[in-house]
């Protein structure tokens, strides 16, 4: 009988190492799948929650936020497509100039969850960021994807175009912030291991036998 462990991959959709993570997770996670039955839940950070819609030059965002270097960043940026690659997630960052508003994509997802394509949307906004430079806080863009992935259109343009889901969203939030979450990516395990950063999908199979193992 395969142990299950419940998963809560908590992220921004604007958050390149949580890309990263979520497609190292996912290859330990096939790695595991004859032994260990994962429940992965998608949950939402915000970076940038004072964003406003229209979102912010990216390279202007990350000096006011954390400064640098415009070398410095263009160094960063190179880091993050060399780990992309390593676990097989394609940066095109000379496409990414903005950076997003999310909480409308959040609200989003929470819904794609409750009909079992939450991953499956997370994984359609990561790509149409970061690999094609797209506004993810747009309506139209996220109307596109979510009917990419199997969702209702009549449905998802119902939730965009009015606060459904905002409430949800507020609570997850608060909940992980409130209980010490202020960077992402993060993996809770079981509601009791935290994985704090980006990594291998080395470190997450050894990290979920090791529960397993104890289940």
């Amino acid at each position: 009988m395969r142990a299950t462990i419940s998963l809560d991959f908590v992220s921004d959709v604007v958050c390149p190492w949580c890309a990263i993570g979520l497609t190292g997770l996912l290859e330990a996670i096939r790695r595991v799948e004859s032994e260990v039955e994962v429940e992965l839940h998608i949950k939402p950070f915000e970076l940038n929650a004072d964003m406003a819609a229209e979102g912010e030059d990216l390279v202007e965002h990350l000096q006011r936020k954390y400064g640098g270097s415009i070398e410095e960043i263009a160094g960063n940026h190179q880091r993050i497509r060399d780990f992309g690659a390593e676990v097989g997630f394609h940066f095109d960052l000379h496409k990414r100039n903005r950076i997003y508003n999310t909480f409308n994509a959040h609200r989003l997802l929470h819904w794609a969850s409750e009909q079992h394509r939450g991953l499956a949307l997370k994984q359609a906004m990561l790509h149409a960021y970061f690999g094609e430079g797209r506004n993810i806080s747009d309506a139209e863009v996220l109307l596109d994807l979510a009917t990419a992935v199997g969702l209702d259109p009549v449905r998802t343009r119902e939730i965009l175009d009015s606060d459904a889901y905002a409430s949800e969203v507020i609570e997850e939030e608060e909940f992980f912030t409130s209980h010490g979450i202020r960077a992402v990516p993060a993996v809770i395990i079981d509601g009791r291991q935290l994985i704090s950063g980006a990594q291998s999908a080395d470190y997450y199979e050894q990290a979920l036998r090791q529960v397993a193992c104890k289940a």
